[in-house]
């Protein structure tokens, strides 16, 4: 169960992913604190080579250069995109 939890992880590295952030500013006023901003962002992580390299490490790729890891990752992605669409 760990296992899956972890290549599930480093899988989500290998792929990119987006995390949304918020940043809240509150202001204390008579004792009590009250919100005033609140600023919501998404921020792209990009995919990680080294992460992808770790994943196909028992497979026939790990003797790709970083180049090759890098055109394999744009096919995985692109069949990936075409099958949520």
């Amino acid at each position: 169960m760990q296992e899956d939890r972890i290549r599930d992880a480093i899988l989500k590295v290998a792929l990119g992913f987006t995390v949304e952030e918020v940043t809240e500013e509150y202001d204390a006023k008579d004792g009590e604190l009250r919100l005033i901003k609140r600023k919501e962002t998404k921020k792209d992580v990009p995919p990680d080579l080294k992460a992808v390299k770790l994943l196909l490490e028992d497979s026939d790729y790990s003797a790709l250069t970083d180049e090759q890891l890098e055109e394999e990752r744009q096919r995985l992605l692109r069949e990936l995109k075409e099958e949520e669409s």
